[in-house]
């Protein structure tokens, strides 16, 4: 009897993604995701009742569930959902992307864009539906490219305005968002010239990454120096330079697809 309650007792379990105000509720013990049976999580029956499935992970269903307010649950507290990054698995933290990027979205379309009536959600997928004039929308999702830049046995890094505003002194690699009409490489090709004044070439992609701060998909790629001296905008960047492997400036942290490229780089120059 034990076993077969076990067994029950698993199928109940799922992963909980509670949002509030961009923030997510984490396991106080080990700052993770809850997973677990609603009941032993002590979840009000006024949440469930709102729950959305996102998707699977290990298994086991993935609910999001958007709070009013940010209370304490007995489940754990609401954290900053970047410090997950590099502590846990990537599907799980993608999952975790999904999770706010959907919360976003029906927070930003409780009204028609086309016509400006009450939207209402669509239950048997993530959309959002106007029934005055059957206007429907998805979740946004914004192409952006990240590229990290070789010199001989040199990477170009940048410490961005963002980051220097802030006293975070990290130097990290270049990176923008698609404009309308616009290829991949187009973008990188711009984006590099306007940000540092330099040209590039052999373009290599390497992965993408979905960065959910807030609703990014990352095109990653590295590529080569073709000519120019740099020149940054100052608007956007506060200072870049070309730096040694052997002499680096504070880094991205793990888990990001930025550090990912920074490391690549690094290891094509150590073999060059």
């Amino acid at each position: 009897m034990s076993d077969a309650l076990n067994v029950m007792g698993a199928k109940n379990k799922a992963w909980w993604f509670i949002i509030a105000h961009k923030k997510i509720i984490l396991q106080e013990l080990d700052e993770s995701i809850p997973y677990g049976d609603a009941t032993e999580l002590s979840l009000p029956a006024s949440m469930l009742r709102s729950k959305i499935k996102i998707g699977e992970y290990q298994s086991h269903p993935c609910y999001l569930i958007v709070a009013s307010d940010a209370s304490t649950f007995k489940c754990g507290s609401y954290q900053n959902a970047r410090i997950l990054l590099g502590k846990i698995d990537e599907t799980l933290f993608n999952m975790l992307g999904r999770a706010l990027q959907v919360a976003l979205f029906y927070q930003t379309h409780q009204y028609c864009g086309q016509c400006g009536e009450k939207m209402q959600r669509v239950e048997w997928e993530i959309a959002c539906h106007c029934s005055a004039c059957a206007h429907r929308c998805y979740p946004r999702i914004s192409p952006c490219i990240i590229v990290a830049i070789r010199k001989d046995k040199e990477i170009l890094l940048a410490l961005h305005q963002r980051h220097y505003q802030s006293n975070e002194e990290i130097y990290t690699v270049l990176a923008g968002f698609v404009e309308a009409g616009e290829t991949l490489e187009e973008c990188l090709q711009r984006e590099v010239y306007e940000e540092v004044g330099i040209k590039v070439k052999n373009i290599r992609y390497v992965r993408s990454q979905p960065w959910p701060f807030p609703h990014s998909l990352m095109m990653a790629y590295i590529a080569d120096h073709d000519s120019g001296e740099i020149c940054v905008d100052e608007d956007e960047i506060y200072s870049a330079a070309w730096y040694a492997i052997d002499n680096l400036p504070a880094l991205p942290n793990k888990g990001t697809v930025a550090r990912e490229l920074i490391n690549q780089v690094l290891a094509e120059c150590d073999s060059f």
